[in-house]
């Protein structure tokens, strides 16, 4: 099965599909200027590719959308957000955006990577709610093209790791905040959310401190710190969640997942969670063959159980 998944990711990443159909194209977020930005000449995205893929991206400024959708004849509906990670100063792109479509399409999703700004004062009038405002949109676009996209627009999931998983719970959590004006009254909610080794918190005592400065700042306010502590803003009409960590995770504390978990159990919301032994962080499908690589069959077990 991992090698079956591996080699389909490496044609989807080549732009073949199992069927040789559905190349991956772009999709702007932004076509008529984004809210809430500044300019700033010398802040120029830098893009590193190889063999024609994206791998990893610094000082976003065009936000976009890489759509990779599954052959027709696998096709169930079903669709994914895809946010990498980078600790709010750069993207992950291949291990956890590329791969992660290539393996969903072949279980027949739609898998969406999302390229989001970082957080700079340089580029934007709040940097806090940047990426936000990419993630909220993002997930209206492809509402908005459910139908041409052949997507059920009630089966749209965020799927993060690690800052990128801070921004999947973001969204989850904030998907009804004002951040930008909206042109209609497309929702912006996640119907679930797949959190991987996520930041959660903004609490010192377990929060991965490059991604909150990154995010609020050396000296965030009490209620800033509060309001992008994702634990703290779950409610009734948060998102089921499945979430993954590992317990040796030196660079975003576990407790991060079991806070939320804990946060979603007051709330009586749908949750798995699975805490590994091993693994540490930014393993990505976890290719390396310990028990942290269960991890994708797992979730779609998950998926599967919840009808999505």
């Amino acid at each position: 099965m991992k090698i079956k998944t591996a080699l389909f990711a490496l044609m989807i990443l080549s732009g073949i599909s199992a069927s040789g159909q559905n190349r991956p194209f772009l999709q702007k977020i932004w076509p008529d200027g984004i809210p809430g930005s500044k300019t700033d000449p010398s802040y120029v995205e830098n893009t590193i590719s190889v063999d024609g893929r994206r791998t990893r991206c610094e000082r976003v400024t065009d936000p976009d959308l890489t759509v990779f959708l599954p052959p027709a004849d696998k096709a169930n509906g079903t669709a994914v957000l895809i946010c990498p990670g980078g600790g709010y100063g750069m993207l992950a792109f291949d291990h956890e955006g590329n791969a992660i479509a290539g393996w969903l399409n072949e279980n027949g999703i739609a898998g969406i990577v999302l390229k989001y700004r970082m957080p700079s004062d340089r580029i934007m009038d709040n940097k806090a709610i940047g990426p936000l405002q990419d993630a909220q949109e993002a997930m209206r676009i492809i509402r908005r093209n459910s139908e041409k996209w052949h997507i059920d627009p009630g089966k749209i999931g965020v799927l993060g790791f690690s800052a990128g998983g801070h921004l999947a719970s973001t969204l989850s959590t904030h998907y009804a905040e004002k951040v930008y004006d909206i042109k209609d009254n497309t929702s912006a909610r996640p119907d679930f959310s797949l959190l991987i080794y996520p930041v959660i918190t903004m609490d010192t005592a377990f929060t991965h401190m490059g991604s909150r400065n990154n995010l609020i700042g050396r000296n965030p306010s009490a209620e800033l710190i509060r309001h992008f502590s994702n634990e703290l803003q779950i409610t009734e009409e948060t998102p089921p969640a499945f979430l993954v960590h590992s317990t040796d995770d030196r660079t975003v504390p576990v407790m991060n997942s079991i806070r939320y978990y804990e946060g979603l159990l007051r709330n009586r919301i749908i949750a798995e969670m699975h805490i590994f032994q091993k693994g540490g962080h930014g393993y990505g499908m976890a290719p390396r063959g310990a028990t942290e690589s269960a991890w994708p069959e797992l979730c779609l077990e998950w998926l599967k159980l919840n009808n999505f």
